[in-house]
């Protein structure tokens, strides 16, 4: 799931001195030495859609001076939970991506990520008057929080692509771009019929309002949108598991209330253990007309049984092979283990969720049902191509515990993250154009390679290429407000989690750029209301300019 770590190699002082205030500070970024092997054959199709135009040669240009560097490929950082010492919570932390010379490496490889549970979490703490952890902070899942417009997908394919870019409204020699992929979604009338196993943790540190008492009301609300082709069963584990609900058809609406209605928290907590039954209900329901996922409701404690990570990861294992997938979706805080929360969501080629309200919980079980639940693309992985004859640098912001190696591209045996129905990807890089670069001409393109839903592992996968239909709009302001207003979400996430590009950035300027774009819609200007609330917990004036 995530890339292996890297070996670490220092750059020597000798380029240190040649680069000069260049020289990129090891505290701050990943490097190795050497550049990336090359990625194995582009295929025929995806070379012929990538390639350009016949066009006359340029008129020759100034060349600068040339600067030996040492330039560094992205790698994924190995996770360390830091625990925070204000609430207790544990969450993975990863370094931020690191500028890349595109002359050394032009491509960005990335798993795909369609989990939201960072901004979710951000979102209670500032409402509760504290700034999130720095652990805590996902540029992507910020973005990915909000919806996009996206037009129609090109024939023959799931996904509908979008790549566009514009200066940057926080530095002025640099500009964003912007890479977003979804799929078309459905009705819930029409989503396909579901096998669905709900673990339950019922152990004593569940007992709380904001927890189980949420995670009732969570399932409540699922209640409604269940039907006579689905099968419900309810598991759950404190210091033992019970099948309190087994495999129920999803039309007996009362006897599954019932059955959430008799939850009751206390005991230790036996997550392993609780995993093995689950998978054990959702394998009895096996139906090749229905999907069957496995979903944890959970605060993430695992103290009982089998209860290491590699455990846990191993029963997980077996049950992706079978053909169940797992999500997971936490609630609290206090003693919240995200870190364990995402990955064992990300293992279980599912996604990564966390609830802080009834509001939440409602989108969550009904508008967000669909895309939870049904598979659109498995293994998504993408890779970005930047013209190194227009961009000369970059740095992809996000995505640290997704990277993938460029060279295991086209290796199917590398796992990568799953799509739903109407799920949407995006991500945004900062990037340095060259002299050469204009408004007319694209900056590069992407390429996407994917599963069908149901694909085995030795299955092979597709591979479709799009490229950059025009090159960035003239102003920030002229670009389209969806690219816009994804900047403002990163740029926040990113000053929250202390990355060192964005310590020059104003909260202030952030938020005005969110509010132009807001409009009517109720989600983005929350974001501006925690913007405002993290500038004043921050000791940030409101007419601070960037320095």
């Amino acid at each position: 799931m995530r890339s292996r770590l890297v070996a670490l190699t220092a750059i020597s002082s000798i380029l240190a001195t040649a680069c000069g205030a260049m020289a990129p500070r090891p505290s701050r970024m990943t490097y190795v030495a050497d550049a990336p092997p090359p990625p194995p054959p582009m295929p025929a199709e995806v070379a012929a859609e990538l390639a350009p135009p016949p066009a006359s040669p340029p008129a020759p240009t100034a060349t600068p001076p040339a600067i030996a560097i040492a330039i560094a490929t992205p790698v994924a950082t190995a996770p360390v939970a830091a625990p925070e010492a204000a609430t207790g919570d544990t969450h993975a932390a990863y370094a931020p991506n690191p500028w890349v010379e595109t002359e050394r490496d032009r491509l960005s490889t990335f798993a795909a990520d369609v989990d939201t549970a960072s901004y979710t979490y951000s979102r209670r703490a500032i409402d509760g008057g504290a700034l999130p952890p720095a652990a805590a902070v996902r540029v992507e899942e910020f973005v990915n929080a909000f919806p996009y417009a996206f037009g129609a997908p090109r024939k023959g394919s799931p996904f509908a692509v979008v790549m566009d870019a514009a200066p940057s409204p926080f530095d002025p020699r640099h500009h964003v771009v912007r890479v977003g992929v979804a799929t078309p979604g459905k009705p819930l009338s029409q989503r396909a019929p579901m096998n669905l196993v709900f673990l339950v943790d019922v152990s004593g540190s569940m007992d709380q309002a904001d927890k189980l008492g949420l995670a009732k009301q969570s399932l409540r609300t699922l209640v409604a949108s269940l039907g006579a082709g689905d099968s419900v069963a309810l598991v759950t584990y404190a210091g033992s598991t019970e099948v309190v609900l087994p495999a129920t058809s999803g039309a007996e609406h009362r006897a599954i209330l019932a059955a959430i209605e008799r939850l009751r928290a206390d005991g230790s907590t036996a997550m392993g253990s609780g995993l093995e039954l689950a998978y054990q209900q959702a394998r009895a329901r096996l139906s090749a007309k229905a999907a069957s996922r496995v979903i944890v409701l959970s605060d993430g404690d695992a103290n009982v049984g089998p209860s290491s990570l590699d455990e846990m990861l191993q029963i997980i294992d077996r049950g992706r092979r079978d053909g169940v997938t797992l999500s997971t979706i936490g609630f609290g805080m206090g003693n919240y283990r995200a870190e364990l929360m995402e990955q064992l969501g990300d293992r279980g080629n599912g996604n990564n969720y966390y609830v802080d309200s009834a509001a939440a919980a409602t989108k969550l079980f009904t508008t967000d049902l669909v895309a939870m639940l049904e598979v659109a693309a498995k293994d998504v992985k993408l890779q970005v191509d930047f013209d190194p004859t227009m961009v000369a640098r970059y740095r992809l912001l996000g995505y640290e515990n997704r990277a993938i190696a460029d060279a295991d591209f086209r290796v199917d045996t590398v796992d990568a993250g799953e799509v739903g129905v109407g799920h949407q990807v995006t991500a945004l890089y900062e990037v340095v154009l060259t002299a050469r670069a204009s408004q007319t001409t694209p900056l590069g393109a992407v390429r996407i390679r994917y599963k069908a839903p149901r694909a085995g592992d030795a299955d092979p996968a597709r591979e479709e290429a799009f490229a950059m239909a025009s090159g960035p709009a003239a102003t920030f302001g002229s670009a389209p407000a969806d690219l816009r207003f994804a900047t403002a979400a990163a740029g926040f996430a990113d000053v929250l989690r202390g990355a060192e590009d964005a310590q020059r950035w104003s909260l202030t300027q952030i938020a005005d750029v969110a509010r132009a774009t807001a409009g009517g819609d109720a989600a983005r200007r929350e974001l501006v209301g925690l913007i405002d609330a993290a500038r004043r917990l921050r000791g940030e004036p409101a007419a601070l300019v960037a320095r």
